[in-house]
């Protein structure tokens, strides 16, 4: 027999928990049975007025979307906010009911400008003790590297034609090579970033540098800094080992790392730390075109 299926969906309106709408082994569900927020609120309370001003969003209530975006590999707030809108599990991990209306993607930004960089690391480094805690990091072996991340990908030194806002204005961004003067009113916009190239067929663009550690056991970020695009990944290298001893609390024993740090001045600074390393050497430039000095 052919079925039917009436679209009515009158089920939404009755009375439960959207936490019996998804399994048990979801990624969400089993972060939040060992996620502990609870000290986030004493932690930022010293940034917010507590007798004045429109109420605010709860401090767990910021963390937890851009938690659920990472696990489930949502890197843009817009992106994420939208996602939740119809996302039950999201919604839920979030601590909103249906019929609640959540946060716009932009207070997530405010928030974290207001919250600053160090009070940003600080809540970073308490998850990833509390991660050492639940034993899904050990902190004993580490995996470094760093990523060239471009000011703009779709901006103007993109290869796509688009629009963006800056000021309030609206600007028309045209496909074609940037001018001197474009590149450097571009970096005057951006004092962050700075010229630089990860390929050599590839033209300078301004730019950052991610440089980030992950543990070995089940790829927790243990360590992330960011700087401009021309400082070189062996130069950070030596300060994040140590920051992420002082982090964990655990003795780094093995940190591996790609060609791209196989300086001898890295090697000396893991073995003052009897740190073992695995980095591939360099590979050797082939010899070129040698002129014969005489004629045979």
């Amino acid at each position: 027999m052919l079925g039917r299926k009436k679209r009515d969906q009158l089920e939404l309106f009755i009375t439960g928990s959207l936490r019996q709408l998804f399994p048990d082994d979801h990624i969400l569900s089993r972060v939040d049975r060992v996620l502990d927020l609870s000290w986030l609120r004493d932690e930022v309370a010293d940034l917010y007025c507590t007798d004045n001003g429109r109420p605010g969003i709860n401090p767990e209530v910021a963390v937890r979307p851009m938690l659920a975006g990472f696990l489930l590999g949502i890197i843009h707030d817009r992106r994420l906010l939208r996602e939740a809108q119809v996302n039950l599990a999201i919604r839920w991990f979030v601590g909103y009911g249906l019929h609640e209306l959540l946060p716009d993607y932009s207070s997530l930004t405010r928030i974290r400008q207001r919250w600053g960089a160090d009070r940003s690391r600080n809540i970073f480094k308490r998850t990833v003790r509390a991660c050492i805690a639940a034993r899904i990091a050990t902190g004993e072996i580490v995996h470094i590297d760093a990523s060239l991340i471009r000011e703009c990908e779709l901006g103007r030194f993109g290869s796509a034609q688009c629009c963006r806002r800056r000021g309030g204005q609206s600007m028309r961004v045209r496909m074609g090579r940037p001018s001197e003067r474009q590149i450097q009113k571009d970096l005057h916009d951006r004092p962050d970033a700075t010229m630089a190239t990860n390929g050599r067929n590839r033209r300078l663009e301004p730019s950052y540098k991610q440089h980030a550690a992950v543990d070995d056991v089940k790829g927790v970020v243990v360590d992330v800094e960011v700087t401009t695009g021309e400082e070189n990944e062996g130069m950070a290298v030596e300060a994040q080992l140590d920051a992420i001893a002082m982090t964990t609390g655990v003795a780094i024993k093995t940190a591996t790392m790609d060609a791209g740090y196989a300086y001898a001045k890295l090697f000396r600074a893991l073995e003052d730390r009897q740190i073992d390393a695995i980095v591939p050497a360099k590979a050797e430039r082939q010899p070129g075109k040698v002129m014969p000095t005489r004629r045979l």
